[in-house]
């Protein structure tokens, strides 16, 4: 058995844990660790996998002195004090590229199912109600689409959408991609989307300039009506400005794959008693952030990984 140890921590395919001990690792299979357990585990171990089940900050990573590596499955780097890592010279790679078309997948079956109000008119069915002038919805050929960040997960949304007619107004604080799509037009401010956008969709990642980046604030510069998305990350959304563009009606509709405290059985105080009223509004849908979460995304970001930590074994060994 091989002494160099890595440390499962997350669901991964076989691709990858094949590829592991091809490369002379010895794989801990802990899918279900817990952060206090994981400091004895992770002392001996050359790498990491994980998700976000554990965050590696600087006293995991003191207790982890012969770590090389950390692989992030999916993703956004929130779960990993990278700049820690750097400075003992830790490699640190995700793989967004494996699961941005699940996510943008999701994110154009919801804000369908929120514009032809799918799930409430299944909801009816499945109680032998038969409204159909009630359940009259709105197409989505036509309509401005407003993608905050556009990134992998952001352009992945936008192709999704070039079917549909639309046109798209991106804005990226980092990304200024000199080839898009004929349907997408690069904003260099948010003031276009604030002026135009029917819809607005967050695909940015978890960082200090990204906390709660809709607020009331927000949602005040919104000139018209429109419908909320948010596939990325909970936080970046403010639950109170949610609850309170929905109740004055200036959000028209909402689709939320994440929340601002996750699992939402930890909510408490404010943010729970408005989430909850959110909830049982008829024009939410709300998903268990699952918009990454399929068996094909699972592979591919295996396999994502597995070929980035190849390359930088290649790479260190001919140092």
């Amino acid at each position: 058995m091989s002494s160099k140890k890595v440390l499962i921590a997350a669901p991964v395919h076989p691709v990858l844990i094949d590829g592991l001990r091809n490369m002379g690792y010895h794989c801990v299979m802990q899918e279900a660790i817990q952060q206090q357990q994981a400091a004895d585990l992770i002392a001996e171990c050359e790498g990491v996998i994980t998700s976000t089940r554990l965050y590696l900050g600087k006293e995991l990573l003191d207790a982890a002195p012969m770590l090389r590596w950390i692989g992030r499955m999916g993703s956004g780097m929130e779960v990993i004090d990278t700049g820690y890592a750097a400075q003992k010279g830790i490699y640190c790679a995700s793989s967004p590229e494996g699961n941005c078309n699940a996510v943008a997948e999701h994110a154009v079956g919801m804000l369908l199912a929120v514009l032809r109000r799918i799930p409430w008119s299944h909801a009816e069915m499945q109680e032998g109600i038969w409204k159909r002038e009630e359940n009259r919805g709105h197409e989505l050929e036509g309509k401005t689409i407003g993608i905050i960040g556009y990134g992998h997960t952001g352009a992945a949304f936008a192709r999704r959408l070039a079917g549909f007619d639309v046109r798209v107004l991106a804005y990226d604080k980092y990304q200024q991609p000199s080839h898009v799509p004929t349907h997408v037009t690069m904003c260099s401010t948010l003031q276009p989307i604030y002026n135009e956008a029917d819809v607005v969709s967050f695909h940015v990642p978890l960082q200090e300039d990204t906390v709660h980046y809709f607020d009331n604030n927000f949602l005040k510069q919104m000139q018209q009506p429109f419908l909320l998305l948010n596939t990325s990350r909970g936080p970046v959304v403010a639950t109170n400005a949610v609850y309170e563009g929905l109740e004055s009606k200036k959000i028209i509709g909402a689709a939320l794959d994440v929340f601002e405290e996750e699992p939402v059985s930890r909510m408490n105080g404010e943010i729970e008693k408005k989430f909850k009223s959110i909830l049982l509004m008829d024009n939410v849908v709300t998903t268990p952030h699952i918009a990454g979460y399929t068996h094909e995304a699972l592979y591919k970001m295996s396999a994502t990984l597995l070929r980035k930590l190849e390359k930088w074994q290649v790479a260190t060994n001919c140092q």
